[in-house]
């Protein structure tokens, strides 16, 4: 696959895809699929009430038809983002149709969500192990790869399971997760062609082409939001291709904003429920989790938040693109 197509797959995706985004934005406006918005949530969002919601579909059906056609042409080794993509997606909308029908907006409970979701991820683990025999990792910085045997499949499910969480928790200001997840696929777009992984660059392109297209209309203020179906196939995806590329290492790097607001959630609630056990009251680090209603509280307005928080992901995610294009293989 030469690199004037991969360069190329964007712009086409993206001229292919915005012309009948509006009409799926009408169609869910239409069939009343609604965002209900949750309870903890900043005051300023309750104007955000029934906006529609599942728009990720919007870029997960260009995703899978581009990767049925690599699996069709021979390309066997795209079925493990085939599956994140199909598996977490579908978790997403069961996630999302339960939010819907709930009028706090919760959904889906996490106890019975997060095992589902680890099977799902070692699926794909499995299949990137056994089936395409990755089953090692680059050392960030070094030419050297790091032999994982049976290891890689707690630690790949993990990352396939963190991630589609990481952006799912960051996907709380319009523009703000769909931005962030176009610097991260362009990084490692450039990581994956700079291999010898034209495939695996052009799924990049496809999904980046995809995506900007959908922020076409989740650019503040959205008209649609991707909703779980569209944030958990997302993460996934992206960590299915670094478990492909067996650059996955990168990825908190990469996706360091990502990293630092599922960390704020953490640390809020760890430290919530350990205050109020101590104290009798529970104290919070942060205004509110994720960070970036943090700062919003703070008197930064969302556009503000979206675009400070993009500006620092397309610097980190150059210092990782730089990392791993420094050493030869």
């Amino acid at each position: 696959m030469s690199a004037v197509l991969v360069i190329l797959l964007p712009v086409i995706t993206f001229m292919s895809v915005v012309p009948w985004g509006g009409c799926l934005v009408r169609r869910l406006r239409a069939w009343h699929i609604g965002k209900n918005i949750r309870d903890d949530e900043p005051g300023s969002h309750e104007v955000k009430q029934g906006t529609p919601t599942m728009g990720g579909i919007l870029f997960l059906l260009p995703l899978v038809a581009w990767l049925l056609v690599l699996l069709i042409g021979g390309n066997t080794s795209v079925w493990p983002v085939l599956l994140a993509t199909i598996g977490f997606g579908c978790l997403g909308a069961y996630d999302d149709i339960s939010g819907l029908r709930d009028e706090t907006g919760v959904g889906w409970k996490a106890r019975t969500k997060f095992p589902c979701q680890l099977m799902v991820g070692l699926l794909v683990a499995v299949g990137a192990y056994w089936s395409l025999g990755r089953g090692s990792v680059y050392i960030p910085g070094t030419s050297l790869r790091w032999e994982l045997g049976f290891w890689y499949l707690p630690l790949a499910t993990v990352v396939v399971a963190g991630w589609a969480n990481a952006v799912n928790l960051s996907d709380g200001l319009d523009g703000l997760a769909g931005g962030m997840m176009v610097v991260a696929l362009a990084a490692y777009g450039i990581i994956t062609y700079s291999m010898g992984l034209a495939v695996e660059a052009s799924i990049c392109s496809v999904l980046g082409g995809a995506l900007l297209a959908f922020l076409w209309y989740n650019g503040y203020p959205a008209q649609v939001f991707m909703g779980d179906v569209g944030s958990l196939a997302l993460g996934a995806a992206l960590a299915a291709i670094a478990l492909m590329s067996e650059q996955w290492l990168l990825l908190p790097l990469v996706g360091i904003v990502f990293v630092v607001e599922t960390l704020s959630v953490i640390l809020q609630v760890a430290y919530f429920k350990y205050t109020r056990r101590k104290y009798g009251t529970g104290r919070r680090i942060f205004r509110m989790s994720p960070l970036h209603y943090h700062f919003e509280l703070g008197g930064w307005s969302e556009v503000q938040v979206t675009q400070r928080f993009v500006s620092v992901a397309v610097m980190v995610a150059l210092c990782g693109t730089a990392l791993a294009l420094g050493f030869p293989r």
